[in-house]
């Protein structure tokens, strides 16, 4: 008698469990998820995956039905660019870097007939930022922007979001070979506003990004950057803040991707929650490839819960596949007031509501600082101060 043993079925990019029976174990590091431009290759997220399981998916069901949007539910405008375009499906560089990794974005990159290009020459130092405007005057839309900084150039790019919509957004962004880029990404909007926004970046041969999510209005915002230090010597810098209020669910998942020789990272988001139901969420996934030696990277999330009825999920992780690197590290805290800092200032003679603000005003104010473009970093700290009074009033 002839006995025939299957071998138990595993998921591509799985491990099988020890025991054995058949079972395996899903996708779980960000690099193993799958990649694809063709929306039938993912199926409908149910929150059980490991990328969405701390999302409101029935919140961002709109944004999973492979449909047309709305021609007039966002609009997009840019100022101060030298050079500016539409690239089809298929126009370079569209899609050199980008290649989406879950529904949402794999609709935008097939519904968006025509991406906008933001490109600095090379060579260029441009003196105030560039600005991409998007306003949303409500319905369901698709966005894909192409930001190009060519070698040895210097730029800010601030990307704002005003009004309301539900928004499937992808941001491409390539650093050629020693250009230095700043991109903030800004998403003010209304309060019923929904917006999933996937950010692919490349960062080549000795240049530099500083990447920064500001999350202040929306119902749902939901911005995950993903870099990847391609070039020996490219550095990034990936910061963050957001404020959420009652309602508010505002969420960023970062992948940093160390593939290149002696590169370094850096990553630092921080976040104030305040009212019932104000939810934030932070996952972190650092590779540091097997040839990345000589990395050196770090990450970390703070925040800070105002009241109660508030929750923050913070979630770190890092993978090292070398053993030559000058250091890797990873920190995550979720805290109320720091009861010594109160006492410091309300002994000398600081009222304690005063006193909290204070405290709430320095823990944002280090990211909000790192920004460089004054005229938004003071609008930003309008905005702290105008959330800390909704809420003393609330």
């Amino acid at each position: 008698m002839t006995t025939t043993t299957e071998a138990p079925q595993v998921v591509p990019g799985s491990t099988a469990h020890s025991d054995g029976a058949g079972a395996f174990v899903p996708v779980q590091t960000r690099s193993e998820r799958p990649h694809s431009f063709d929306p039938a290759d993912f199926a409908t997220p149910t929150g059980r995956e490991v990328n969405f399981r701390y999302t409101p998916v029935a919140r961002l069901s709109a944004l999973f039905e492979d449909v047309a949007g709305d021609p007039d539910a966002v609009a997009v405008t840019v100022t101060g660019a030298p050079e500016t375009g539409l690239l089809a499906v298929g126009d370079a560089p569209r899609g050199e870097v980008f290649t989406p990794e879950d529904l949402s974005a794999a609709i935008a990159w097939s519904r968006e007939q025509e991406a906008h290009l933001v490109r600095v020459p090379a060579d260029a130092e441009l003196a105030e930022p560039i600005v991409v405007d998007v306003h949303g005057n409500g319905g369901r839309a698709h966005a894909h922007v192409v930001v190009e900084a060519l070698p040895n150039s210097r730029a800010t790019i601030v990307i704002r979001h005003s009004g309301t919509a539900q928004l499937a957004q992808n941001v491409e962004i390539i650093v050629r070979d020693g250009a230095h880029l700043e991109v903030v990404t800004v998403q003010n909007w209304q309060d019923d506003a929904v917006h999933a926004a996937s950010h692919q970046a490349r960062v080549d041969k000795d240049a530099y990004l500083r990447h920064i999510v500001v999350s202040f209005g929306g119902g749902v915002v939901r911005v995950n950057p993903s870099v990847e230090l391609a070039g020996t010597g490219s550095e990034a810098e990936l910061y963050g803040l957001s404020y959420s209020d009652a309602g508010q669910h505002l969420e960023s998942q970062v992948y940093l991707h160390h593939k290149g020789a002696q590169t370094k990272g850096d990553v630092l988001y921080k976040g104030a929650l305040q009212g019932v139901g104000a939810r934030s969420v932070w996952i972190g996934d650092v590779l540091i490839g097997p040839d990345a030696v000589g990395t050196d990277s770090y990450e970390a999330n703070r925040n800070l819960v105002l009241t109660d009825g508030a929750r923050a999920d913070s979630v770190p992780n890092l993978e090292i596949e070398t053993g030559d690197i000058q250091g890797a590290g990873h920190a995550s805290a979720t805290g109320r007031f720091d009861d010594e800092q109160l006492f410091y200032l309300q002994a000398r003679g600081i009222p304690e509501e005063e006193a909290r603000r204070l405290v709430v005003i320095g823990f944002l104010a280090e990211i909000i600082q790192k920004i460089g473009v004054p005229s938004l970093e003071e609008e930003l700290s309008a905005a702290v101060e105008a959330e800390l009074a909704a809420g003393a009033q609330g």
